[in-house]
């Protein structure tokens, strides 16, 4: 530590007939501010524990949702935002209704249109074998599908292979990914329990994220659900690609289109929206989480409060001998207010690491990119900096005004 007389000022801290001021360099407070951590490393970690938790759970929760949500922009990127999808809605007093049997014709000569493929419910169920419980269905649906279907829902075939001309008009069944689960079946020509006959799986699907209610399904060609299950040809659900400039334009005409005497009856959607507000339900909970961050960040704080005041209370032999000396109160002031900024910082590098680390084993375990905003790592070193420099007004203060003949009489 360097200290340097000037000039002749008016100060009560100098004995009387000097009145000097003195001069405290950067480099001297940090050394100063430094003395309380590197004497009690223990309390220092523990103090700064507070902070550093606070600080990791604002980064982690924040880093953890803007990894969920870069994953599901690239996800919507691959997969389309441009898909609709109509279903049969209710009519005006109740009562199911159905698609007109042209609808996904329709779907597809429509002014934007770049694709359609549907599904329809068929009254049936599917069973591990002929022994099974009738009861226990699983809650698997058997549906009729749209060869093209696949396309346009952006699912893909994990094993096996899709329908086509020829296997769906003879008893042969895709699964979807959760159905297969249900079901125990891994392997493809397994012969699985479906309208009292046995059905060959020659595929099972991956999950679809546009199309969840394909993963609950057992798929069918048309053929085979018009011979064995009498389907009339009308579509339960019709899944229609779109231009993304006339998305809005065909969502409003689509009803109308496909079926004219009842527009009412047709209930259309957009998949991608429903990710998008499961995004904002998440980006909600986020913002409590870092409430909850923020709490734990104040509580830090005032341990660090609590801290400074012991330290002051317990150097008060040092701070009366650094003023016996000639270190003004200024000096004190800045020592102990920089011992509290060190601390806090300490605590807010513990807290951004344990933060950046949880991120990451998250995002490993879901296969997600690491996507923490940079700026919020100068939020995390502004607000530790801000409550280290609140925490230690109070004790540096009080340091100040401890009187030279008072500490050193203890």
């Amino acid at each position: 530590m360097t200290t340097e007389h000037e000039e002749i000022i008016d100060s009560t801290d100098a004995p009387a007939g000097a009145r000097l001021r003195s001069k405290l360099r950067a480099a001297d407070i940090l050394q100063l501010g430094g003395v309380g951590l590197r004497t009690r490393p223990l309390r220092a970690v523990l103090s700064a524990l507070g902070i550093a938790i606070g600080i990791a759970a604002m980064i982690a929760v924040v880093g953890i949702s803007t990894s969920s949500q870069a994953q599901l922009n690239t996800q919507l990127e691959a997969l389309g935002t441009n898909l609709l999808t109509a279903e049969a809605n209710t009519g005006m007093l109740g009562e199911d209704t159905k698609l007109p049997e042209s609808t996904i014709g329709k779907a597809r000569q429509m002014l934007g249109a770049e694709g359609a493929s549907g599904t329809a419910k068929l009254s049936a169920n599917v069973y591990r074998s002929e022994l099974i419980n009738e009861s226990a269905t699983g809650g698997i649906t058997v549906l009729t599908a749209d060869l093209d279907l696949l396309d346009v829902t952006a699912t893909r075939v994990a094993s096996g292979a899709w329908l086509n001309a020829s296997t769906g008009q003879f008893p042969a069944v895709v699964l979807g990914a959760t159905a297969a689960g249900h079901l125990g079946v891994h392997t493809i020509g397994t012969n699985v329990w479906m309208g009292g006959q046995y059905f060959a799986v020659v595929g099972i699907l991956e999950p679809s994220a546009l199309a969840p209610e394909l993963d609950l399904s057992a798929l069918v060609g048309e053929g085979i659900a018009r011979s064995e299950f009498e389907w009339d040809g009308s579509p339960s659900t019709v899944y229609q690609r779109v231009a993304e400039d006339l998305i809005e334009q065909v969502r409003e005409l689509l009803p109308a289109t496909v079926n004219p005497q009842a527009p009412e009856e047709v209930a259309v959607s957009r998949p991608s929206d429903a990710l998008a507000a499961k995004s904002a339900v998440d980006q909600a909970f986020t913002g409590l989480l870092v409430g909850l961050g923020s709490i734990a960040l104040l509580v830090g704080g005032i341990g660090v409060a609590n801290t400074m005041i012991i330290s002051v209370l317990e150097r008060r032999r040092e701070i009366g001998l650094r003023r016996a000396l000639g270190a003004t109160r200024a000096h004190i002031r800045a020592q102990f207010l920089a011992e509290a900024l060190l601390l806090s910082a300490l605590g807010g590098v513990m807290g951004s690491l344990l933060g950046v680390i949880v991120v990451l084993s998250v995002g490993a375990l879901n296969g997600w990119p690491f996507a923490v905003p940079p700026e919020l790592f100068g939020a995390a070193v502004g607000s530790t900096l801000a409550i280290g420099a609140i925490a230690g007004l109070y004790p540096a203060a009080r340091a100040a005004r401890t009187p030279p003949t008072a500490a050193l009489s203890i």
